[in-house]
């Protein structure tokens, strides 16, 4: 079925085809793709996008020297396939499988391990450096999206190579969303004739002779001003020639030889080269094409009509009540404003930017913006909200810290996807909240156990008038375990679900639903023990939790969160000041990064499954 892909190996495989076996080759890896990804899941429409870049790059240049970094990394899927990792693609994203993201314990052929925004350009830039301090001689290119440009990031480390005219390939994968799709013969016209040798050598040659004279620097001054005049009006160029780029484009992102002859020629440029391509996200996929976003990062799915396979008993999850829950409040409060960073859909907040569109604020992927831009509004007496991911939010610690909870500014931060995500992996696990967010002065943090509680909590959030945070898992609640929702929430108190002796579990957010399975199973053994559900990280419930050591309970506590500053070292903290000696068992997870699986395989693997809390239980007693 795959006949030209089996016979890849290596990426020299690719270098020796000529360009009909390409264009059927990137057939082939397009119906592969989707083929494999109906199955395990994962970034589709970005990947079938990017075929002929990647086909492209591994025919011009050599990747057995040459570096390419992937921007956030969710499009090396082709990368992958071409550097002899085929035939594990049915484990993509599985726990033990291959990584969604690029891995250097994979293959020598990822250069860069990436798997957040805006960051492909600076990391080449020190790679390219690198190669300059060491005197080597390869080629190193940064393959970026339009939509990372928006991030802070990018432009820093543009600014910086432009200044220091450092050799460098900048590949801007344009997929017509932010950046001008103004592809014409005269972009290709100019960019072809500005990269011809012979045009190049022409231009030296003049001006070096103009400039022998003072009437002939004079001429070629005025040259370069009328030359920069027309450039101006007809070359969507000057941004980046201005920072010291020089700018090759629009080019066609799905012709192979337009794109192989621009990289050659691009390879013997000095000095930093952007190429501009433009492509169509979710190309050769007809559901994917239609609807990019659906299929941006998708699960399981039917091929032939492109829908999710769904068999769940979960309840609508937690993003979607969220959005719910801001709407009903900006109806009764026209304070309420909304920031996302580039994904209302994923937060929650595409009914709101309908709803409310003078309150709704997408910032682009600029998380460290939208936090600061936030404090502003917070400061002339809005009441912002920040959605956005927990291993998204790492990104603006220093303007959490320093521009919102200094000045104790009432913004709510609404953090979905905390604790573990699943397939993504390493960098998208959001396990570190908890830990980063308790250590700053006014930051109050909270967690709702069950979807119905997130609407009384941010209302609780936007009376407090200090910072907050409300972090909740991605997916949504067991229903089946009727637990029942609080409806008021009172500053640091925390809540009792199940009474019992001697052992207490203390849980907070999803793990409150484990302790819940976990109390059940004992009762069904006759033993009967106390569940208390942390709804407040931060403050703890000192006055339960002395009741508790007065009263000699041996305390597990569960969060999915690393152990190191989160709940249960807040805890510890506070029960040593008591000077107590009860036993305590701290489940969470332990001083390092978790890969990808699925998420109720790394639940057991870590240990923080039911099983796993009940084995702690037995041990205590």
């Amino acid at each position: 079925m795959y006949k030209i892909l089996s016979s890849i190996s290596e990426p020299h495989d690719v270098k020796r085809m000529n360009f009909n076996e390409l264009n059927s080759l990137s057939k082939e890896i397009r119906s592969f793709l989707i083929e494999k990804v109906s199955k395990t899941g994962g970034h589709l429409a970005s990947n079938l996008g990017v075929v002929e870049i990647t086909l492209s790059l591994f025919k011009s240049f050599d990747l057995e020297r040459d570096k390419i970094v992937w921007d956030v990394g969710h499009q090396s899927y082709i990368h992958k396939i071409l550097t002899g990792r085929m035939n594990e693609f049915d484990t993509l994203r599985q726990y033990g499988g291959l990584s969604g993201f690029p891995k250097s314990c994979e293959s020598k052929y990822d250069a860069f391990e990436t798997g957040h925004s805006s960051t492909s350009i600076s990391a080449a830039v020190g790679m390219a450096r690198a190669r300059d301090i060491l005197n080597k001689n390869n080629h190193v290119i940064a393959v970026i999206g339009d939509g990372a440009l928006t991030g802070g990031m990018a432009f820093e480390a543009l600014n910086d190579v432009g200044y220091n005219k450092t050799n460098l390939i900048v590949v801007l994968n344009d997929n017509q969303m932010s950046i001008s799709n103004n592809v014409g013969g005269l972009s290709t016209y100019l960019s072809k004739m500005r990269l011809d040798p012979g045009y190049n050598k022409l231009k030296e040659d003049i001006n070096s002779t103009l400039k022998q004279s003072s009437m002939g620097k004079n001429i070629a001054s005025s040259i370069s001003k009328i030359k920069d005049s027309i450039k101006q009006l007809v070359v969507p160029s000057m941004l980046f020639e201005d920072m010291g780029f020089k700018y090759l484009g629009p080019i066609d992102g799905h012709n192979l030889k337009d794109l192989t002859d621009v990289f050659s020629m691009a390879k013997r440029i000095k000095g930093p080269v952007i190429i501009h391509t433009v492509t169509q996200k979710g190309k050769g996929y007809n559901f994917a094409e239609k609807n990019p976003n659906k299929y941006h990062g998708i699960g399981p799915f039917n091929t032939n009509n492109g829908e999710v396979c769904v068999s769940s008993t979960i309840s609508e999850n937690y993003s979607k009540a969220f959005g719910k829950a801001i709407n009903k409040l900006a109806k009764e409060d026209d304070k309420i404003v909304a920031i996302t960073a580039a994904m209302p859909d994923g937060t929650g907040l595409k009914d709101f930017s309908l709803n409310f569109p003078k309150r709704f604020f997408d910032v682009g992927i600029a998380e460290q913006h939208a936090t600061t831009l936030a404090a502003g509004m917070a400061k002339e007496g809005l009441k912002p909200v920040f959605a956005v991911y927990s291993t998204f939010l790492q990104r603006a610690f220093d303007q959490i810290l320093h521009d919102i909870c200094i000045q104790n500014l009432p913004v709510i931060f609404a953090i979905d996807r905390a604790g573990i995500v699943g397939e993504d992996g390493e960098t998208h696990q959001g396990i570190f909240d908890l830990s980063y967010l308790s250590l700053m002065p006014n930051m109050t943090i909270l967690a709702p156990k069950t979807t119905e509680e997130v609407y009384p909590m941010i209302k609780w959030a936007f009376d407090s008038k200090s910072p907050c945070a409300i972090r909740y898992p991605r997916g949504g609640c067991d229903t089946s375990l009727n637990l029942e929702s609080k409806k008021e929430f009172n500053y640091g108190q925390w809540e009792t679900i199940e009474d019992g002796k001697d052992i207490c579990i203390i849980a907070t957010g999803k793990m409150v639903e484990h302790g819940k399975l976990a109390c059940d199973k004992l009762k069904e053994k006759g033993i009967n023990i106390k569940l208390v559900n942390a709804c407040f990280i931060k403050p703890i419930d000192k006055n339960l939790i002395k009741d508790l050591v007065d009263n000699n309970y041996k305390i597990i506590t569960i969060e999915d969160n690393i152990l190191h500053g989160g709940l249960g070292s807040l805890i510890l903290e506070y029960i040593n000041e008591l000077n107590s000696n009860i036993k305590i068992i701290n489940m969470g997870y332990n001083d390092e990064f978790i890969p990808h699986g699925k998420v109720n395989t790394l639940y057991k693997v870590y240990n923080l499954d039911v099983d796993s809390i009940i084995d702690n239980v037995m041990s205590l007693m």
